[in-house]
């Protein structure tokens, strides 16, 4: 039995490339249950229903500093004559191209996946313009408050200023505390 898709697994497998964000195709093949190689063929065999701003090949570049920041395993069986990691870069699919996935893979596990994919690509979307409202509200509030908190840290500043005073100031002072030996 295939098991469930939850929303922190997706979400954890969604990266930054490019300025998009993006799901590369051996996560997707891994989701769907389907043979990364398949996924791609079936991807080729569909090359018009992927444009550009859908899905794109990563460069050697961003695939090699992508695999170092993620922990890469070696599903191969051992002495199958593959290699540890894939011969060419990953496919990415943004939001659009994942959602086009679902109408060329056909399969009943890729059309449950995919809509649990697009919901979280919409939630992470959702969560993001919620944050950059509360960075706009924190700023007008920091621009209102600003003489407020200005006196609040003025005040703080004179109290860590030291007194002026007579006191001898403490500590060993070599010139002045010296011992004549006899």
């Amino acid at each position: 039995m295939a098991h469930i898709v939850h929303f922190e697994e997706i979400r954890g497998r969604i990266v930054v490339l490019r300025h998009q964000r993006v799901m590369l195709s051996s996560d997707l093949a891994e989701l769907y249950e389907v043979d990364a190689k398949a996924l791609v063929q079936a991807v080729k065999r569909n090359a018009r229903r992927f444009p550009t701003d859908f899905m794109f090949r990563l460069s050697r570049e961003e695939w090699s500093r992508l695999r170092s920041q993620i922990v890469t395993l070696d599903n191969a069986p051992r002495g199958k004559g593959r290699g540890r990691h894939a011969k060419y870069p990953p496919l990415a699919f943004t939001e659009h191209g994942v959602t086009m996935l679902s109408s060329v893979l056909k399969s009943r596990r890729a059309v449950e996946v995919n809509i649990q994919v697009v919901r979280a690509f919409v939630n992470l979307r959702q969560w993001l313009i919620g944050n950059r409202q509360l960075a706009t509200k924190l700023a007008e509030l920091e621009k209102r408050c600003e003489g407020q908190f200005r006196v609040v840290f003025e005040a703080l500043e004179e109290l860590m200023l030291p007194k002026g005073g007579n006191k001898r100031p403490i500590g060993f002072r070599p010139d002045t505390n010296r011992r004549q030996l006899t």
